[in-house]
């Protein structure tokens, strides 16, 4: 029995990594967030409130719990937040990460760290794992410092980075693409979508899975878990408003100069898979598939 702690339980990723890991058998779920939780089952894992920003609990719950691997997913990912509340940013992204990364030290634990693309500064993805940083937000500087601190470390280590998570969350307002795509067509809106960045989407259920093959075979390195399409955001939308047969005139294509804010995206990301295809036999969906998979959720009630 592999005891595997979670960090961020309430958020996108954490939710389903935490739904994955309950079903797998053989593990025991350990899941935790700042505050109470959240998620709508509380069958089939124990629950801890941990902020990862406060270092004295850090090392209390993880003394307490003792897990063999801690999988990651916690973090400030709104690019334009990060590039106003600095201090906010680092905290959660780089000083929790020192915290996580002491604490698996003491206890001898596997640290699966989840990062991003935008360690990159997006002039020529798709990106392999050995791919040069160099990171245009502070965002994606916090990023890249946490990738340092883990691979510094003496511990043992994966890091799972990503690209343009989608998925449906409980309770939570966060929406993605393709549900405002849907939204604002249904709603007989015009939209504007940019042509001028790629980047390949990727199903957070994909994320879970890649990070639960990295934590099972405690993978050490860095390893690429995305989607496999290499796709502009209006190709993302249009593929959208084709799968729901929604009227594809309302969109209309743009680029970032358009739109004012307060980050820097890097162009061109994407990531190259065949690392992580070979080494932990992932396999991620289409894009398409991914939507099919999101309209299921909607109508089940996934909410």
């Amino acid at each position: 029995m592999k005891k595997i702690l979670i960090t961020g339980s309430n958020g996108l990723l954490g939710q389903k990594l935490v739904e994955l890991l309950t079903h797998t058998t053989d593990i025991q779920v350990i899941a935790t967030a700042r505050g109470e939780n959240r998620l709508p089952s509380k069958e089939g894992y124990e629950y801890f409130s941990m902020d990862i920003t406060n270092n004295s609990e850090v090392q209390s719950v993880i003394a307490q719990v003792k897990p063999e691997v801690i999988i990651h997913t916690a973090a400030m990912t709104n690019v334009d937040m990060c590039e106003t509340a600095k201090d906010d940013c680092w905290k959660q992204n780089v000083n929790a990460v020192e915290y996580l990364v002491e604490a698996s030290e003491k206890n001898n634990c596997f640290l699966v760290h989840v990062s991003t693309d935008f360690i990159f500064d997006g002039t020529d993805g798709p990106y392999t794992e050995e791919a040069e940083a160099n990171p245009i937000s502070f965002y994606g500087w916090s990023k890249y410092a946490a990738e340092k601190i883990v691979t510094h470390s003496n511990i043992r280590w994966g890091i799972a980075r990503t690209v343009l998570v989608y998925g449906i969350a409980h309770d939570m307002s966060r929406t993605n693409i393709i549900l405002w795509v849907k939204k604002s067509l249904e709603e007989g809106k015009n939209i504007k979508v940019v042509t001028d960045q790629w980047r390949t989407p990727t199903l957070a259920e994909d994320l879970a899975k890649g990070c639960y093959l990295i934590a099972d075979q405690e993978a050490e390195g860095i390893f690429n878990i995305s989607g496999k399409d290499f796709l502009t955001p209006y190709e993302m939308a249009i593929m959208t408003a084709d799968y729901f047969k929604l009227d594809k005139s309302l969109i209309a294509q743009a680029d970032s100069t358009t739109f004012s804010q307060p980050a820097k995206r890097p162009p061109r990301t994407g990531f190259d898979l065949t690392k992580s295809q070979l080494v932990l036999g992932y396999e991620p969906v289409s894009f398409n598939e991914g939507i099919g998979f999101l309209a299921g959720q909607i109508n089940a009630g996934v909410k």
